[in-house]
């Protein structure tokens, strides 16, 4: 986990020191701080899940599939990425890896993963339909519809609530009038829900194995509102203190103080895990990540006839 934590920390900070070379001609929401929630998830579901993400995509797609090639190839735009180049940071998917899709349209990720829990119970496959989405996409239909669904057909599908407690730059008070926790809205539907906000990968694994098993076993939906903070603003590179939404230094006191990357390196010295044996994890993440975006800046970008290609059914 922590070499998942670290790839997915890394990655994001190569965009952030490179985007304003403008080579990748993508709109970025990263992931910085909300790591730990897919991390643990995919972690706890061993390789066994169908993965979809919201627009928020680079932790879920790297914790999923810890391919930095497809990654990069994709922001640069290449014809090696995940969409050909054409679908950029908020369309990443590799269904062979078992990350169905990221959408850029907030909440239609969710009734899709509804489907595919369908599917895997059908077919008994004994996979796992996992979703990520943020708290602002409860304020959808189709959220509701989906958490009734999966109820009503008994479908064994994880709702992973990534609540940063905001929708863009609006807090839950000012868009929801209910005073319970969204756990306390889902359970009367028949859906099983939990609530973590231990910023803790380790706590998040334990949570989702746990959800995850009695999913299956009771054939109930499971929906985890795991608490976390998004360290920098909801689209772009920067931070975004300035706007006053939010207060930078409650943030740094009850968030970034306790980061779950630096928790768990932590972990891994107590561990007897030297600082030069996690220095050389480390680097090897760095090296390659380098020779990730190295690979993808010799690919072919899409050439225009490849406009259309991928939107529709091709026959073989």
């Amino acid at each position: 986990m922590f070499r998942s934590l670290f790839l997915a920390r890394r990655s994001e900070e190569y965009i952030v020191k490179h985007y304003p070379e403008n080579l990748m001609r993508t709109p970025m929401h990263m992931s910085m701080g909300q790591e730990f929630v897919p991390v643990g998830v995919c972690a706890a579901l061993e390789g066994k899940a169908d993965v979809f993400a919201s627009y928020r995509s680079h932790a879920a797609f790297l914790a999923q599939t810890h391919d930095t090639d497809l990654f990069f190839s994709e922001l640069y735009g290449r014809t090696s990425g995940t969409g050909e180049g054409k679908g950029g940071s908020m369309h990443l998917s590799a269904p062979e890896k078992g990350h169905l899709l990221s959408s850029g349209v907030v909440a239609t990720q969710i009734p899709v993963a509804v489907g595919a829990a369908f599917a895997n119970l059908r077919l008994k496959t004994g996979r796992t339909a996992v979703v990520f989405f943020g708290d602002g996409a409860t304020d959808a239909g189709v959220f509701w519809e989906s958490i009734n669904a999966a109820a009503l057909y008994r479908l064994p599908v994880l709702f992973v609530c990534e609540d940063n407690g905001y929708a863009v730059d609006t807090p839950r008070g000012a868009h929801h009038a209910a005073a319970t926790t969204l756990a306390e809205a889902v359970r009367p539907f028949g859906c099983d829900a939990y609530e973590d906000d231990s910023a803790d990968v380790e706590s998040v694994y334990a949570l989702a194995r746990a959800a995850a098993e009695k999913a299956h076993r009771d054939r109930r939906p499971a929906f985890l509102d795991i608490k976390c903070c998004r360290y920098l603003e909801h689209v772009g590179i920067g931070t975004d203190w300035n706007w006053g939404y939010r207060d930078q230094a409650a943030t740094e006191r009850d968030w970034i103080s306790r980061d779950a990357l630096k928790l768990q390196r932590a972990r891994l010295a107590e561990h007897q895990l030297g600082e030069a044996a996690i220095a050389a994890i480390e680097d090897e993440i760095d090296r390659a990540i380098e020779a990730s975006v190295k690979r993808a800046s010799q690919a072919p970008i899409p050439t225009p006839e490849r406009l259309h290609a991928g939107v529709f059914h091709e026959k073989a």
